[in-house]
């Protein structure tokens, strides 16, 4: 057992997932027609980089499920890294999935944080 949560450890310890739309990708315009069509949210660029030298950075996205419809023949996953590239910042993402990974923290923009179930009640 303690082999067990020693490598949970190493697959959570040092990874920090993080939503694309509406926490680097700045999604204006919600869906729209599927493509990654607006700039980073303010200050993304500089947290990406500032993280990436602690952590492993994982986006994870609905865009790179595989059930979505190409864009342009290209997949979720595939339209993020070509974005990725045209910001800079490719080399400091470790991956990009269409599901949430293990990770020591998640950002997220539509995430409530757990306290109690009163709390949330209370939030929802």
């Amino acid at each position: 057992m303690k082999d067990f949560l020693k490598l949970i450890e190493i697959q959570t310890g040092s990874t920090i997932a993080i939503d694309f739309d509406g926490v680097i990708h700045k999604s204006s315009k919600g869906f729209y027609d599927g493509t990654i069509y607006d700039e980073p949210v303010e200050g993304a660029i500089e947290g990406i980089k500032y993280l990436a030298k602690k952590y492993r950075l994982v986006i994870y996205t609905c865009k790179g499920r595989p059930e979505r419809p190409l864009v342009d023949g290209k997949t979720g996953i595939e339209l993020i890294w070509e974005w990725l590239d045209k910001y800079g910042i490719r080399e400091y993402i470790d991956e990009v999935t269409g599901w949430k990974p293990r990770a020591k923290a998640y950002i997220d923009d539509k995430g409530i944080r757990f306290e109690s179930w009163n709390q949330i009640m209370e939030v929802l």
